[in-house]
């Protein structure tokens, strides 16, 4: 099987049901299912396989119940705020989805090699494991910072897809206490194309947003990877989470210019991540190929792309 280079990160979304970050851990060159993903770091940096869609941020999601005052903030990320009524209530609303958010939240939060268990009001057992360690001091049990809450909000919205597709990005940013997540010259050429910025605050409802690193699309371009980088037309196409145009108004970058540190939006300072990706994830209407992204018709743009989706019966 291929193994991954030691401490290069690598996540794979397993389910379209909730907007947050990424499947199961099972330490670097183990086998990976759909359920379970090879993962190891390396001075690399992190790569990401997102392909999950937006429906977690809504309202009905983590963000208003799960991590509202009723529930994981008030106690910390533990079992013992696993144990409130607030937390107890959203999960046996949507078991499933309640699951696969709390995979996510767990993978963003907590350092690899923790885990967090849970045993539902139905006598369900589930396990969680931890990865990114962006969240330390809630990871622990305490309640989340303004920066753990801002970072792993960012995180989440990070790895939205709208097409509930696989897609490997670059993961760049710094964590709540300001420790950089690693990257390497070969990461930055490999991921060339740099995507958005996404920033926000799940757990006081503020909301996440995205805005382009890169060039918006041009008339004939898109991508599943649309939540960040997006056209000029296309800025509402992920609600609940909302576009906002460029990084480049709102966010400061770090020394090297390689990712953002600091995002203000309404007043607001944000703790951003930063993603880059494939050039070969842009697809272009006329490639010869009819991507997830395009329709027939008989035009040249994504909506309307004859010569790669035909006309429409």
């Amino acid at each position: 099987m291929h193994l991954i280079p030691p401490r290069i990160s690598l996540f794979r979304s397993s389910s379209w049901a909730a907007l947050w970050l990424a499947a199961a851990l099972v330490g670097c060159g183990a086998p990976a299912t759909e359920e379970d993903v090879s993962l190891g770091r390396s001075a690399e940096g992190l790569v990401s396989t997102n392909g999950l869609s937006t429906n977690g941020l809504s309202t009905n999601g983590l963000s208003t119940n799960g991590l509202s005052t009723n529930g994981l903030s008030t106690n910390g990320l533990s079992t013992n705020g696993l144990s409130t009524n607030g937390f107890q209530t959203w999960f046996t609303q949507d078991p499933a989805l309640a699951d696969m958010v709390m995979r996510y939240v767990v993978q963003c939060s907590m350092a690899a090699g923790a885990t967090l268990s849970y045993q539902s009001p139905a006598g369900t057992n589930y396990t969680w494991h931890g990865s990114l360690g962006l969240a330390p001091g809630w990871a622990g049990g305490q309640p989340a910072t303004l920066a753990e809450q801002q970072v792993v909000s960012a995180c989440l919205a990070a790895h939205a897809n709208k097409y509930g597709v696989h897609v490997n990005i670059s993961v760049l940013g710094r964590d709540a206490v300001g420790g950089e997540m690693p990257y390497s010259t070969d990461e930055l050429n490999t991921y060339a194309e740099r995507e958005a910025c996404f920033f926000g605050n799940l757990f006081t409802g503020e909301g996440t947003f995205a805005a382009n690193d890169g060039a918006y699309l041009s008339y004939d371009e898109s991508t599943v990877r649309t939540c960040g980088l997006s056209s000029w037309s296309e800025t509402t196409t992920c609600a609940p989470m909302k576009h906002v145009g460029a990084c480049r108004y709102y966010c400061t970058l770090d020394a090297t210019r390689t990712y953002y540190t600091r995002c203000k939006y309404n007043g607001v300072n944000y703790r951003p991540i930063t993603t880059r990706m494939l050039p070969q994830d842009i697809y272009r209407c006329g490639d010869g190929v009819c991507q997830l992204t395009e329709k027939c018709g008989t035009g040249n743009t994504p909506d309307s792309c004859a010569a790669d989706c035909g006309a429409c019966n």
